[in-house]
């Protein structure tokens, strides 16, 4: 039996990356699939491709920071296939001209970040959470980072409105459960989506590599995968969680790979 039947998922940032990789995963498990992009026309291509597989899906224009438009694509979801079961709050930006230090971020910047990155998860459980209670119950996933639990040189923008992502997850778990709605997290550390490898030089790209415990990179699918879990009922007894996806490339201590090349040459 697919894992999806019967589900009927909103998909934020749907057209490329993560997003895609999750729509088309749920589509090809029996999901109904609302694919939710500021790129409407790469939305209604994604969905014509999962349509052209024998899968269910519609294309919705979003933009992530606009209230009124994330309100308008739930109950676009709702309107279309009369429920809403799953929701994937997956839109996120990061800009690393104006998202510096804490001395020099651009204020404006910070607003804007905080808007798209954690205003836009909390209006999409507003708004998607009374037609999962109508609806018996729900799976809620959020893309958090794992910039949310480590710091960097920059992104202090980027970085708080991830780490909120990661609480604001835990407080619709507590809130919401005994309507039989769930919500966990994905943290991603580098994937390599298309805009990834498109931006990313092969120098940054091997310095990524060397602090891995893998040894290789993530892929759209690996986050995609893990989403999947935690909306289908495999995961039912899962909730409140932020589940790290990266490749074992924060667990260790920082200077391991440095130790083992000073060994290696010793």
């Amino acid at each position: 039996m697919a894992k999806m039947n019967d589900k009927v998922a909103l998909i934020t940032g749907g057209a490329s990356g993560i997003g895609l990789s999750t729509a088309n995963l749920m589509a090809e498990e029996g999901a109904k699939v609302v694919i939710a992009d500021f790129n409407v026309e790469g939305a209604k291509e994604a969905a014509e491709h999962i349509k052209a597989k024998g899968g269910d899906a519609v294309a919705v224009f979003l933009d992530a920071g606009n209230g009124d438009s994330i309100k308008e694509a739930v109950e676009f979801t709702v309107q279309q296939y009369g429920k809403i079961t799953t929701l994937f709050n997956n839109v996120g930006l990061t800009n690393l001209k104006k998202d510096l230090d804490v001395v020099n971020v651009d204020l404006d910047e910070w607003d804007r970040l905080m808007n798209v990155n954690l205003k836009s998860v909390l209006l999409g459980c507003r708004y998607a959470i009374p037609h999962m209670i109508q609806a018996g119950g729900g799976s809620i996933i959020n893309t958090a980072s794992m910039a949310g639990f480590a710091s960097d040189a920059i992104r202090v923008a980027y970085g708080a409105s991830k780490a909120g992502v990661v609480n604001l997850t835990k407080y619709i778990a507590t809130q919401y459960g005994k309507h039989s709605i769930r919500c966990n997290a994905v943290a991603p550390g580098l994937i390599l989506t298309p805009a990834a490898k498109n931006n990313m030089s092969p120098e940054l790209l091997n310095t990524f590599a060397k602090y891995n415990a893998l040894p290789y990179h993530g892929e759209p699918d690996d986050i995609g995968h893990t989403v999947l879990f935690l909306a289908s009922n495999a995961s039912k007894f899962i909730t409140g969680q932020t589940i790290q996806v990266e490749g074992g490339h924060y667990i260790a201590n920082p200077t391991v790979p440095d130790f083992e090349q000073m060994m290696n040459m010793a």
